[in-house]
């Protein structure tokens, strides 16, 4: 290769040489660097902006989610023997905050110096939302798994296999959400990002994968976290001797629900006011509220991890205290407070009966 000084005379480059050279993406309408001794698989962002308050928002929940998540997992394990399935649920809950919180080193980094974009950005994008979409569908299973132990605790002290069943659920969760991270891999490409975890803002989410995510990954779990957290709350505040114990798992019920709304809420709606917000034809040098607005959804999102510890200090406090007081037993962690409840189904039985009569 060649090229000429200013005075004119001939310059020879070596092709060996390792240099960057622009070019201008022409999908998302930006100048990058492309690595040419890379094959131009590496792309550099030339506008790149750091975000220094992204940079020690991730860094806080990687702290305290580290913490949480790392200490919830060993207590979990160190008593594998007990598990039941409500610790199944958990544990695959604290995998996938775990999981969330350990990607998180990336995006600091990206926030304080830009990360080259790749297929490594495609990776970590979808490592991050398949393990948050995991910790939302295990919230939900969670749900219906207390709704059923508490409004049927007979039925649920009989049914067989709840392990089992708890890791197939579990386990089809996880196949189904990287099933969809694939089908929809290129969404996610780096010619459809602006930095590495920013997409172009005239490159919306494909429609058929934004009403998957809304429908599938967040309206239909919510909808199912609502009515079992309500109708948990409402069975409990039946029983006049309200004991602290059935106080307290009311309330943990009622943190879990408005924790789950406040931190998944505003990044789907986020998504629908990006996918209908004109976008202008200099938005590279404009700073959009819609795009502002979804990048503080995404740290909300993000801080669900930390929230769940609610969860598992409750469960594991029940799970030791249990087990000192009989280490035979493996029952769920709610079974030993429903007891009462067999007296409520009893009663709502003769009244219903009693309607019938009548």
């Amino acid at each position: 290769m060649t090229d000429f000084y200013p005075d004119g005379s001939r310059m020879t480059i070596p092709q060996s040489f390792n240099m960057l050279v622009n070019t201008t993406n022409a999908n998302c309408g930006r100048d990058i660097l492309t690595n040419a001794s890379y094959g131009g698989d590496i792309l550099t962002n030339a506008s790149c902006h750091r975000d220094t308050l992204q940079g020690v928002g991730y860094s806080a929940v990687f702290l305290l989610g580290f913490i949480v998540n790392a200490a919830a997992l060993w207590a979990f394990i160190a008593r594998r023997k007990d598990w039941t399935d409500t610790h199944i649920y958990m544990l695959n809950l604290a995998l996938a905050d775990f999981a969330l919180v350990l990607s998180l080193p990336f995006r600091i980094y990206d926030a304080f110096f830009c990360m080259p974009m790749s297929r490594l950005c495609t990776f970590l994008i979808a490592t991050h939302f398949i393990n948050m979409y995991a910790s939302i569908m295990t919230t939900a299973a969670i749900s219906v798994q207390r709704y059923l132990a508490i409004r049927f605790p007979w039925r649920a002290r009989s049914w067989r296999r709840k392990k089992v069943m708890a890791f197939v659920v579990c386990l089809v969760c996880w196949i189904l959400l990287i099933t969809v991270a694939t089908i929809f891999r290129k969404e996610n490409y780096p010619e459809n990002l602006w930095m590495c975890y920013e997409r172009c803002k005239d490159h919306p989410l494909d429609g058929q994968f934004m009403v998957l995510l809304e429908v599938l990954g967040f309206l239909l779990p919510l909808v199912m976290i609502v009515f079992c957290s309500c109708r948990v709350i409402c069975i409990l505040s039946k029983d006049k001797n309200k004991t602290e114990e059935k106080k307290s798992i009311a309330g943990i019920v009622t943190a879990n629900m408005i924790v789950f709304i406040v931190c998944y809420t505003p990044i789907h709606v986020a998504f629908i006011v990006n996918y209908y917000t004109p976008v202008p034809d200099n938005w590279k040098n404009v700073h959009l509220p819609s795009h502002k607005y979804l990048l503080t959804s995404e740290w909300i999102a993000s801080t669900n991890c930390c929230f769940d510890s609610i969860s598992y200090y409750f469960l594991l406090k029940q799970f030791y205290s249990g087990s000192k007081r009989a280490p035979q037993r493996k029952d769920s962690c709610f079974i030993h407070i429903i007891r009462r409840e067999r007296q409520l189904c009893n009663a709502d039985t003769a009244t219903t009966s009693v309607h019938l009569t009548n």
